[in-house]
């Protein structure tokens, strides 16, 4: 999101270009690509039309190159207008296509699995007041839209789809009209008229109140924009800190972002001067341009996602390469064993790229690691009197020669497009994606070990990197995992939703079967269904209550059952070690032609939290789910899983 607090014409003058605030968007939505490419979308507010013309344009587009689409089609709109109205200044301000001072851009990364252009961000709810026209786009995922649904229809309102996002402007769009209504009232009475009564709902109109309304509600991770038709704007991030946000301001410009390096990129910043907004604050933009942080909702505990550190935001932020070094080189005895420390016959490697910083940290490791077996046997050289001094110089000369191997014994091959096949013919292209460097190790001698940033559902280490590596004749293969075993769907947003997906949940299914504990899973059923039971029992009293009291929706959505939750699925994983599942998992991604022995390491949970301590949301990996939505939702998956499990 970003707001112009000058005229364009400031702009035009200090920076040779109104379009300042639009080639900023352009900017910051190609550096966050990484976040979304099935869609994007683009929106800007005009503050200075006058009525009778637009002051709300939308585009958005479908597929990995929208967001050249979409500006190509904002200059396609921009260029046709003809040169001299271009260089208008109250032509530009007041009716030229995309030149304002709001500006709004989302990435699609579907969590939904929910497709087609109307559920792409930016949202829009248009209305004939300027003040009730509502902009919308965030980062998030709801677990309880079923409280918003019935809180919503509940007040007689008919909202036209079920999804979260829908769901939420309807929302925020409600008690936006419901406080414009009041001021109007508030203004009536105190004498005013005609537009002064707009002007001045415009002047004491408080976004913070709308949020402080709405946000009890939301049971998820969110970082959340919203942009009026009159020039307030917000940004709002969950009170456990689950999706991240960042902004900077100064006299000019307002910018607010998923990622930090994207802002800085941007507006030429150094780290410091890109600020995080903190667990359920909200950084607000009136219409006249003042800036304010306020705490909307009271922090809770911190679990700020980790699963963001590993994998999901971009590694050049100067914490997250730390962090993502730091989970390769914790890694570092793990592998050593798994290779039986024999570093002079070992190949280290990575796939893909977005492990290539852990894979770093991975090195430093085993250098470290060698280093110290250097000293060690150059001081048990220089000890020995049965050595002269030309055998101890010959046999520490050939210790420092020693060096830890390390090639790209793997690439990918983004030219193959596998969607243009279908059946057995689509898995041989996918067996084809990564290709490898012929000759990197040696034949039945080498251990090989890749290392990658996770190991979610093993679909593509099964079809093609294992059989790719394997090519290369290695005498083991051991894969590593820079994050923890992921056993539980993640809710709030990030798409690893169904446990059947899950490869340690597979495996341990199969270690299940293996060792006769059927009955646990029938076990573990029952307590889900007992606990949601229970559960809805007492969400129905509380409506009941708020029926009888005239208690507001807000109030009685927002409410919590005493009823503690429990996360059951943890008793599916208890009666095996960590190591077993990670062996039952290599066993699950070898295929009869695999020649080599193949081994999986992963991160332990420990060492997540050591090399990325301040962001400790680990739900995914631990059960530990910091919402009683989360909670609820990993036992309906479970509970999903065994009502369509093949016996």
């Amino acid at each position: 999101m970003i707001r112009l607090l000058k005229p364009l014409e400031y702009y035009q003058k200090k920076y040779g270009t109104w379009q300042y605030g639009l080639e900023k968007l352009y900017l910051m939505m190609e550096k966050q690509h990484n976040r979304g490419q099935e869609a994007a979308g683009a929106a800007c507010v005009k503050l200075e039309a006058e009525p009778g013309n637009e002051y709300v344009f939308r585009k958005r587009a479908l597929g990995t190159s929208a967001i050249t689409e979409i500006f190509d089609s904002i200059y396609k709109d921009i260029n046709a207008v003809p040169k001299e109205q271009k260089e208008d200044k109250d032509f530009i301000e007041k009716k030229l296509p995309f030149a304002g001072e709001m500006y709004m851009g989302h990435l699609r990364y579907s969590t939904t699995g929910k497709a087609g252009l109307s559920y792409v961000h930016p949202f829009l709810r248009r209305n004939n007041w300027r003040a009730k026209t509502l902009l919308l786009c965030g980062n998030f995922n709801l677990t309880n839209v079923d409280d918003i649904y019935a809180g919503l229809t509940s007040i007689g309102q008919h909202p036209r789809n079920y999804s979260d996002t829908f769901l939420m402007l309807e929302q925020v769009g409600h008690r936006l009209d419901v406080e414009i209504e009041k001021l109007y009232r508030q203004c009536i009475s105190e004498g005013m008229q005609g537009i002064n009564v707009t002007n001045e709902i415009d002047n004491r109109l408080d976004v913070s109140k709308i949020l402080k309304k709405c946000s009890p509600v939301w049971d998820g991770g969110y970082a959340i924009c919203g942009m009026t038709g009159t020039g307030e704007s917000f940004c709002i991030r969950d009170p456990w800190g689950i999706r991240p946000a960042y902004y900077y301001t100064d006299d000019e410009i307002v910018v607010v972002a998923s990622e930090r390096p994207v802002i800085q990129t941007a507006m030429f910043l150094e780290t410091n001067q890109v600020k995080e907004l903190q667990r359920g604050e909200a950084i607000l933009i009136d219409k006249k341009g003042k800036v304010s942080i306020k705490q909307i909702i009271p922090q809770k505990e911190n679990k700020a996602c980790s699963f963001e550190r590993i994998y999901f935001s971009r590694g050049s932020d100067e914490d997250i390469y730390k962090e993502r070094k730091s989970l390769g080189s914790t890694l570092t005895d793990a592998v050593l064993k798994k290779v039986d420390y024999d570093v002079k016959n070992s190949v280290f490697s990575f796939i893909p790229n977005t492990a290539e910083v852990a894979y770093y940290g991975l090195l430093e490791g085993l250098r470290s690691y060698l280093d110290k077996l250097k000293y060690t046997q150059i001081e048990k050289i220089l000890k020995d009197d049965s050595l002269n001094e030309e055998d101890k110089e010959k046999s520490i000369r050939s210790v420092l020669s020693a060096r830890i191997r390390y090639e790209k014994v793997a690439i990918k091959d983004i030219k193959l497009r596998t969607f243009i096949a279908e059946g057995k013919t689509r898995n041989d292209l996918a067996a084809h994606v990564y290709d490898i460097t012929y000759g990197s190790i040696h034949k039945n001698e080498d251990n090989l070990v890749v290392i990658d940033d996770s190991i979610v559902r093993g679909t593509t280490l099964k079809q093609s990197i294992i059989k790719i590596l394997d090519r290369l004749k290695p005498k083991k293969i051991v894969v590593v995992s820079s994050s923890p075993q992921i056993r539980y769907p993640d809710c709030y947003g990030i798409d690893m939703s169904s446990m059947e997906e899950f490869i340690a949940f597979r495996a341990t299914m199969s270690l299940i079967r293996k060792r006769g504990l059927q009955k646990l899973l029938f076990d573990v059923y029952d307590k889900c269904l007992a606990q949601e039971t229970q559960y809805a029992k007492e969400k129905a009293e509380q409506e009941r209550i708020r029926t009888e009291r005239m208690d507001s929706v807000d109030k009685v959505a927002a409410a919590e059952t005493k009823m503690p939750l429990v996360n059951f699925v943890k008793e599916v994983y208890a009666p095996f070690t960590y190591e077993e599942i990670s062996d039952e998992i290599a066993q699950l991604l070898i295929t009869e032609d695999i020649k080599a022995k193949v081994e999986i390491v992963y991160q332990t949970i420990e060492d997540l939290h050591k090399s990325c301590p301040k962001n400790p949301g680990d739900w995914y990996f631990s059960g530990n789910y910091p919402t009683k939505g989360g909670t609820r939702w990993v036992n309906k998956a479970y509970m999903n899983f065994i009502e369509h499990m093949k016996i």
